[in-house]
């Protein structure tokens, strides 16, 4: 079975974790490395997709700024999201072969670890890609490929403050309800126990055997510092 390191590398400013994608890409495009899952949070940050639009952002960036939010262009696909602490994301490097399928699988985890959190979610389907609780939307999905390995990947709301959610248009989609894991469920700090599972439902969704790595030996495996 083929393995799947999967690295937590905790809170990393977003402008940090790009470049590492990059890196990681691009020995995974040579074969120099695994497939690779990286899990962190990241500081208040909106992203914005290729298909944003400006009103998605409606108060200005200096509005933003004030707030501590910075604002990001990147080159996924979707429009913009927004990404803080206690919401756990997940860069998925990996060599992929159909795209749709691969954010099928994408959704697919995210919906067996919530279910392990004892709640009912499902993919997009007839919807936008993500997941949702009922007619709220609890994870996001956005990828970028290369030669064909993914960038990007996915976040789910599991502790975060929703509020920064409420000053813009998440994911494009005009009056759409956002959730979390402690909304849903009334716990709260369970972001450790989720991050276990989702590492645990992505590598049997994507038929892989979950190696976890730590920064150190994967800063081994490039050969530079890739976190702390």
């Amino acid at each position: 079975m083929q393995e799947l390191w999967v690295c937590w590398i905790g809170e990393v400013p977003y402008r940090e974790a790009l470049p590492l994608q990059e890196r990681l890409r691009d020995a995974r495009q040579a074969d120099a490395i695994a497939d690779v899952l990286l899990l962190l949070e990241h500081p208040p940050v909106y992203t914005r997709g290729r298909r944003s639009t400006e009103a998605e952002l409606p108060y200005g960036e200096a509005w933003y700024s004030q707030r501590g939010i910075e604002i990001v262009d990147v080159d996924r696909g979707g429009k913009v999201t927004y990404h803080g602490p206690g919401q756990l994301v997940g860069y998925p490097i990996m060599r992929v072969g159909s795209i749709i399928g691969f954010l099928r699988t994408i959704e697919g985890a995210i919906v067996a670890a919530l279910s392990d959190e004892g709640l009912e979610a499902s993919g997009g389907d007839d919807r936008p890609t993500g997941v949702w609780v009922g007619e709220r939307k609890i994870a996001s999905i956005g990828i970028h490929v290369a030669r064909h390995v993914t960038t990007h990947g996915f976040a789910v709301n599991v502790d975060n403050d929703l509020t920064p959610f409420d000053w813009i248009v998440p994911c494009g989609l005009e009056g759409v309800e956002i959730t979390s894991v402690s909304r849903e469920t009334g716990r709260s700090e369970c972001l450790n126990g989720f991050r276990e599972r989702m590492a645990l439902e992505f590598a049997r969704a994507c038929g892989m055997r979950r190696r976890v790595v730590t920064p150190a030996q994967l800063q081994a495996a490039l050969g530079a510092l890739v976190g702390g």
